[in-house]
């Protein structure tokens, strides 16, 4: 078996089919689905029993709603592809993926494809990478603004990368803490401009909906990144996150000062503008400031 292809299942019988109709479609076919219905209260289990009856190839877990996190790591031990991969049941991809990406996994531990993001909706946009192999991971982190895009559904995984590591449970932007274990154990990244992964637009999900608890979370798991995976762009894209986690709670900033350079390479506007404000006021006078205006 060469890839297993993990759905967690909850809440989704108007997307499931087209789902996992763009996996059933591939036109590269050594794969196994693992549905993992995570206790859904619709009609999904229902779903996806009829599709495991269909496809020898598809198999399903029924469990307890345990969330995202719990849900993936049950396809995880229950894996057996030499990759793996994870595709949202809200989601789907383009016919020729697969295809495209498994033989670049000969050189590469982990192989990183284009995404639409927000499909569907007026903030669509397409994020293409050009075919890079990188062998240093900050490198890739930060050259490759990696954090940016730092989700496990547009990338195919060799399976030893979870050996020893599972997704946080009870985490919200569990992603971005899972990445950079799997970086840590990995010694090449590949990008590809080949393949497609649609992100749907959904106003229900937790980037549309994130609360300030939620967004703390993903503050949290850039700052364990500090101070080794750090330069000017990446310190402005956690401090966007520091504000607004300071304008929804009461919390106290966290993020460590640096001075950063107003001119640095990739930095917008409003990120430079905010660049010289941090630099005068500091993090907390610019989270007031911020917190007031809004």
């Amino acid at each position: 078996m060469t890839l297993s292809v993990i759905i967690p299942v909850y809440g989704v019988e108007h997307t499931l089919d087209r789902c996992v109709e763009s996996v059933v479609r591939q036109t590269f076919d050594d794969w196994e689905i693992i549905l993992v219905d995570d206790g859904s209260p619709d009609d999904s289990p229902r779903l996806c029993d009829e599709w495991a009856a269909r496809d020898s190839r598809i198999h399903v877990i029924h469990q307890k709603n345990g969330g995202l996190s719990s849900a993936r790591n049950a396809g995880i031990d229950a894996a057996q592809g030499r990759y793996v991969t994870f595709l949202d049941s809200d989601d789907y991809l383009d016919t020729d993926t697969y295809r495209h990406v498994i033989p670049l996994m000969d050189q590469a531990d982990i192989v990183e494809f284009p995404f639409y993001r927000f499909f569907g909706s007026q903030r669509q946009c397409l994020v293409s990478f050009s075919p890079t192999t990188y062998t240093d991971m900050l490198t890739y982190w930060l050259k490759g603004h990696a954090y940016e895009h730092c989700y496990v559904w547009n990338k195919v995984f060799r399976r030893e990368l979870f050996a020893e590591v599972r997704f946080p449970i009870d985490y919200v932007f569990e992603d971005v803490a899972m990445m950079p274990l799997l970086l840590a154990r990995a010694h090449t990244v590949v990008t590809t401009d080949a393949g497609l992964y649609y992100y749907c637009a959904n106003d229900a999900g937790i980037t549309a909906t994130a609360t300030g608890r939620e967004l703390n979370m993903l503050l949290e798991a850039h700052l364990q990144q500090f101070p080794k995976w750090v330069d000017d762009r990446y310190y402005m894209h956690v401090l966007n996150i520091q504000l607004d986690v300071c304008r929804l709670t009461d919390l106290q900033p966290r993020l460590p000062r640096r001075r950063v350079n107003p001119f640095a390479k990739g930095l917008t506007f409003m990120q430079r503008l905010k660049a010289i404000l941090v630099n005068i006021l500091g993090i907390k006078g610019l989270c007031r400031i911020n917190k007031i205006r809004n």
